[in-house]
């Protein structure tokens, strides 16, 4: 009996710590992103870039998502998806290491670098999550999806304030969530198991095509792809079109984290609510909705009402990225097929996203107006709409 119990203690102690490491990796998959929006300005003048390149910043990890998605979980197969993790957590924290060095080259090569590793996560997670949890799947999408937004938003809150109140400069600002990354590898270490490969390889072979014939997997894609690219242009110039409506630059910064907070509900709840329910069209229409209102009143909005848009868009933005994250468990039957569908999904959803950051910057740079930019994401929240009422139907991917 004591046996038992001691082994049960030891079995939930084991679950609790995975649960830890898997909120900690969770918290590295967007600081480094986040924390640049509210410094682009900072970046963009003291190194000379145009809004274009400054732009280029946010979209450069999309691209080195697309291309190393559909890799990440043939690497996890051969050397164990805890191991793959870890290295890129390690990534991350190298990336952010080097472009905090102060000049053009190392600020592109770092972010690339730190984009690969947040490749790895947001690929594998899904899969451990489906693994781990079989029967919480959901709910523990909810838990990591919710504390991905958590650090997303207190990086946009602090980054200009790091610069203003401690006179870091935006290098020093930046290189604060190396200590983040640091403390993820340390967590993370004791979960580091040799995966075996044979079954795994046998499911690639007999999978691997398949989802590119799926209807609903590309349905999933373009969801994923389109919250995205709403997602990656929001953290971009948010900062900058409240800075036009007349905000001072460190309460534009704030602004983006009000987004980020206020979506954390959401992103906790819609996973639950989405795994109970027969499928998932309401929830997709309704954050369609929710989007194209509350980026109408941002396009002609000022005064006290823009604080309402702002906390809508943050609704729509927590429940979006946490419904796409949940269809890539609900949509799949295994752990195999989830990693397989998490890969297809991020490279070709990453790679539409990463377009939105530089033609936002580009528009602007053009009309000197936020009119077509706010215009361009009313459009895409249409789009993301049409894609999402396909993917929440009641469907695996391998049944269409």
């Amino acid at each position: 009996m004591d046996f038992h119990a001691l082994t049960k203690k030891q079995s939930m102690a084991q679950k609790l710590f995975l649960v830890t490491g898997i909120v900690f990796i969770a918290f590295n998959l967007r600081p480094a992103i986040t924390s640049v929006g509210p410094l682009v300005s900072f970046i963009r003048n003291d190194l000379g870039l145009s809004n274009g390149m400054a732009g280029f910043l946010t979209t450069l990890p999309l691209i080195a998502f697309a291309i190393l998605s559909p890799f990440a979980p043939k690497i996890g197969l051969k050397i164990g998806n805890e191991l793959t993790i870890l290295l890129g957590v390690a990534l991350i924290g190298a990336g952010i290491v080097i472009r905090s060095m102060g000049s053009i080259s190392f600020l592109f090569i770092g972010t690339a670098i730190a984009g690969i590793g947040i490749a790895v996560g947001n690929v594998l997670l899904p899969g451990i999550v489906k693994m781990k949890f079989p029967n919480k799947a959901t709910l523990m999408t909810g838990v990591y999806s919710t504390s991905l937004g958590i650090s997303a938003a207190i990086a946009s809150g602090v980054s200009i304030p790091l610069v203003e109140k401690f006179d870091w400069g935006w290098e020093k600002s930046l290189m604060t969530w190396a200590y983040l990354a640091l403390a993820a590898l340390l967590i993370w270490i004791p979960q580091i198991r040799k995966q075996k490969g044979p079954q795994g390889r046998v499911k690639i072979i007999k999978y691997g095509n398949s989802l590119i014939k799926s209807k609903l997997a590309w349905q999933v894609a373009l969801f994923m792809g389109l919250q995205s690219l709403i997602f990656y242009c929001l953290i971009t110039w948010v900062p900058e079109i409240l800075y036009s409506h007349g905000f001072t630059r460190s309460l534009s910064g704030w602004m983006l984290s009000v987004i980020q907070f206020a979506g954390l509900p959401a992103s906790f709840i819609i996973p639950v609510i989405a795994g109970k329910l027969n499928n998932q069209r309401r929830l997709v229409l309704g954050l369609g909705t929710v989007y194209v209102i509350s980026f109408t009143g941002l396009m002609f909005g000022g005064g006290p009402l823009i604080f309402l848009w702002v906390v809508m868009i943050g609704i729509a933005q927590g429940a979006g990225f946490s419904l796409a994250l949940t269809f890539l468990v609900l949509r799949a039957k295994d752990v195999m097929d989830a990693s397989r569908l998490s890969g297809m999904a991020q490279s070709l959803g990453y790679s539409l996203a990463a377009i939105g950051p530089t033609l936002i910057g580009y528009e602007y740079d053009h009309t000197h107006s936020w009119f077509l930019p706010i215009t361009t994401l009313i459009i895409v929240s249409i789009l993301m709409t049409a894609a999402g009422l396909g993917a929440g139907r009641n469907k695996f991917v391998h049944e269409n």
